[in-house]
């Protein structure tokens, strides 16, 4: 029902009650009602709802109908049937719209009051006149009168009396003098006139308009119809007239408190009436009294779903008006709405009368509300149903094992603790149901080593705060009892899950597979689109399907996708796409806007797009901001991977650990792979990244080039396609992380220098052979060379600037050779663009890429290359 259920009650003087559940339900309502922000539409015991309100809108969407639109529709029926044949011929919904002609109102409408008689009900809309005067006008005197002169003629006559207010518990006018309005007067013809009554016909009477006497076959049968038959039904109009007060109350605040929440279910008006009108057959007095087991047996005829749907959502609201938090305590469970949160996806109530213990239950609620209050709550509601998965296992098995069941905390010792922890173990190694915890569909859940892990961090963090909040000593429960239950130890204890293999990767991505997959979308909601999108960015599942309609785009030429990642708390974050995924979310963000105009029969306003969902939901979205949930599209993932019979139990959250792993293969360090997939630390993309020892050996080739002692020396060893045998390759391999040491320009890998002695050579590192260079030092030497160059340009004669030239031409045998290294690594570009002057730089592949300087001076250009003996 929203977070505007909490709001302060100003209640009526000379109370003194300290709880709110000791006041009365109607006084608390009552001061809610008369509050000024509450909407003065749904105040009165006759609610006319305006024909396109925001919410409760009940009218034709074709401007001019007056029909009722259908449910979940914005046209009446005779328009629906139109527009089918429409669409089937190509036009859109707005054409149609715009082009439809508008009907009358086909039934059940109030023609207001007689436009002579004050008094009376008005029996047709164009002349707007009683029943008798109607007569008169049409078949009386006034019948050869000009039809242009009706309100000349209506001047000079003269009102009638009224017959009073309906007999049949309706607030509208009577129409004769049986004492039934129009409808009702319809009605009771219908329904064979149960007792008899009519009017008897004085000519006298009819003549100058005075109520006629009434004779009944059975004047209680014809009251008693009068008591039980239903109220009046007419089209915007919520009749609470016969309801009692306090019932009254609750759907009026209902009402209210349902326009004000951001995003609500859909209430139509019939279903609104349909609420009232089991009311009036089940003699309710608060909707309080329909819970669960007040509705579970009824059949669909005796309550529809949409009455459930709205008696469930009332009264979840209720709850927060009924009861402070304090009485909330005493009653066994906790709204959040109470402290101003509300977990995506959940409810406020939170349910913890499972826990068998009262003194138990108190730390359990204390605990849940100190979270609450602050600022480190919880982000989902994981942790509670953790925590109160902890105090129901712990106290039924005191109820079973400890002295008066638990429920005196002052005999309780270490070994009822140690007990537990021992039955919690037990119960997992030989996979045994729980002893507290109770499913759905009545079964009793495995315990199992990550659900031991749970309930003693939970429970030892439960019982630990009675000590620092004082309980412990209030209750006087023993230390020793609070402190036994051991650490569960941090992380999952399970698996983390592998990528996907090359046949299951092929498998998911082969088209024939992917129609499969878009043939379970139903609705068209964009499944099929989301799993692509999926593969190709390795986004979160639920960062894809909370994706917004205007989430992609192109900036200088490249395709971007802009996404949240609310798990690390990122938002806005952009990323480049490949350009067949953004033309998939482009030809989806097309469909998702003829949904938009086929629903409201127009284009969304420019404020509107921002928060428009690019995957919307069919429920609970009145307004398409909400976009699917992540267990719909779990769900119809589970049965898409079901029906490929693959071998194996895969989840979508796979293709992450997939394309995580693909970027290490490809060179990307794990600083890069933890900014592209949105990670707080390294250490969580090492969870992501699986690599193997033989990857770890084909990063190692790819920074191998031939040495002296190699058949072919220079040669580059840069991947695994070059044949190789391990000894050589291990006499090759460049381990600077070991065995180097930063000198300038470079790094010398010379053992005695490495281990700290003085060079030999007294730095003559350039003609060194055990000098090296890596990626790193590219742009270091290009500005070298570039200083040479210019030093001989400006020499003073053409021999010395050819002895300069002569002096760097190792060097810049060198350099090319670097080059060509780099470019068959793949990371040429990589080393052109990097800055030093960034420390995360220090950690990029291209900095450990190193080769020996003479090495790379040996190699020449292809087109240079020449016989070498």
């Amino acid at each position: 029902m929203g977070d505007t259920a909490v709001i302060p009650l100003t209640l009526l003087p000379g109370r003194s009650d300290t709880t709110r559940i000791g006041r009365d339900r109607l006084e608390l309502l009552t001061a809610l009602i008369d509050a000024p922000a509450f909407d003065p539409l749904f105040r009165d015991t006759l609610i006319f709802i305006p024909p396109q309100h925001p919410v409760f809108a009940w009218q034709c969407g074709v401007d001019g109908c007056e029909r009722i639109r259908r449910v979940s529709h914005n046209l009446c029926g005779s328009h629906c049937l139109e527009w089918e044949q429409a669409e089937r011929a190509g036009q859109s919904k707005r054409a149609f719209m715009h082009a439809a002609t508008p009907l009358p109102a086909a039934r059940g409408v109030d023609y207001g009051r007689c436009r002579i008689c004050p008094d009376r009900p008005a029996v047709s809309p164009t002349t707007q006149l009683c029943h008798q005067h109607q007569n008169r006008w049409q078949y009386g005197s006034a019948a050869r009168i000009d039809r242009k002169h009706l309100g000349r003629w209506a001047l000079a006559q003269h009102a009638l009396p009224g017959f009073g207010l309906c007999k049949a518990r309706c607030p509208f006018l009577a129409c004769g003098s049986v004492g039934l309005c129009i409808q009702h007067q319809a009605r009771y013809q219908t329904e064979q006139r149960p007792g008899g009554a009519r009017s008897e016909r004085i000519h006298g009477r009819i003549a100058d308009g005075r109520p006629l006497p009434v004779t009944y076959d059975d004047e209680s049968a014809f009251h008693a119809w009068c008591a039980t038959t239903e109220p009046v039904s007419q089209p915007g109009l919520v009749n609470l007239y016969a309801l009692p007060p306090l019932l009254r109350a609750e759907i009026q605040w209902a009402l209210h408190t349902h326009t004000q929440a951001a995003q609500h279910s859909e209430w139509t008006t019939n279903g609104i009436r349909n609420l009232v009108r089991h009311c009036q057959r089940g003699d309710i007095t608060s909707l309080m009294d329909l819970h669960d087991e007040g509705y579970k047996d009824l059949t669909r005829k005796q309550m529809d779903s949409e009455v459930r749907k709205i008696i469930w959502e009332v009264v979840n609201g209720l709850r927060c008006v009924y009861y402070s938090p304090s009485d909330t305590k005493d009653a066994g469970f906790l709204e959040t709405d109470h402290f101003g949160r509300r977990f995506k996806n959940a409810q406020s109530h939170f349910d913890i009368t499972n826990v068998p213990q009262r003194w138990l239950r108190d730390l359990l609620w204390d605990h849940l509300a100190e979270w609450l209050r602050s600022p480190q709550c919880p982000r989902t509601r994981g942790p509670f149903d953790q925590m109160r998965r902890a105090a129901v296992e712990l106290g039924v098995f005191l109820e079973t094992d400890a002295p008066a069941a638990g429920h005196d905390p002052t005999v309780l010792r270490r070994e009822h603790t140690e007990r537990f922890v021992a039955d919690q173990r037990h119960r997992a190694r030989h996979g045994l149901p729980s002893l507290g915890m109770v499913l759905v569909d009545g079964r009793s859940p495995t315990v199992t080593d990550l659900s031991c892990q749970f309930v003693f961090n939970g429970a030892r963090k439960l019982l630990y705060s009675a000590i620092t909040a004082g309980h412990a000593e209030r209750l006087g429960i023993d230390t020793g009892f609070l402190t036994a239950i051991p650490f569960g130890g941090t992380g999952l204890k399970q698996r983390s899950r592998n990528p996907f293999s090359d046949d299951v990767a092929r498998a998911l991505m082969d088209e024939t597979n992917l129609r499969r997959l878009e043939e379970l979308d139903l609705n068209d909601r964009g499944l099929r689109d989301i799993w692509e999108t999926i593969v190709a960015t390795g986004r979160r599942c639920s960062e894809v399907v909370g994706l917004r309609l205007d989430c992609i785009g192109r900036y200088r030429g490249l395709a971007m996708l802009w996404h949240d990642q609310t798990k690390v708390g990122n938002y806005n974050e952009g990323i480049r796409i490949p350009e067949p995924v953004y033309h998939r979310l482009d030809d989806r963000r097309s469909k998702t806007l003829q949904l938009f105009e086929k629903r409201y029969g127009r284009i969304p306003a420019a404020a509107e797009r921002p928060s428009l969902a690019l995957f919307p939901s069919r429920i609970r979205n009145p307004n398409g901001r909400q976009p699917i949930s992540y267990g719909h599209f779990n769900e119809r993932f589970r049965t898409w991977i079901a029906g490929l019979d693959l071998g194996g139990a895969y989840v979508a959250h796979q293709a992450r650990h997939t394309l995580a792993t693909n970027l290490l293969r490809a060179g990307a360090t794990l600083t890069h792979i933890r900014r592209y997939l949105g990670q707080l630390s390294e250490r969580m993309a090492e969870h992501y990244v699986k690599i193997t020892n033989s990857d770890l050996e084909d990063v190692l080739n790819t920074v191998w080039v031939a040495g002296p002692g190699a058949p072919n020396p220079g040669k580059l060893l840069s991947g695994d396609t070059t044949p190789m045998d391990r000894e050589t390759a291990l006499a090759l391999a460049l381990d600077l992380s070991r065995r180097s040491t930063p000198a300038d320009g470079g790094f010398c890998t010379y053992q005695p220098v490495v281990d700290g002695g003085s060079c030999p050579w007294k730095l003559d590192c350039e003609n060194c052979d055990n000098f090296v260079l890596s990626g790193a030092d590219l742009l270091y030497w290009r500005r070298k060379a570039e200083q040479w160059r210019s030093i001989a340009e400006n020499a003073p004669d053409d021999a010395t600037a050819d002895y300069l030239h002569t002096v760097f031409e190792p060097t810049a045998k060198a350099i090319k050779g670097l080059e060509q290294a780099l470019a068959a690594l793949g990371v040429l570009d990589e080393a052109l663009t990097l800055d030093l002057r960034r420390p995360q730089d220090y950690f990029h592949r291209t900095w450990s890429t190193a080769f020996r300087a003479r090495d790379l001076a040996a190699l020449q250009a292809p087109d240079d290359a020449t016989e070498q003996p």
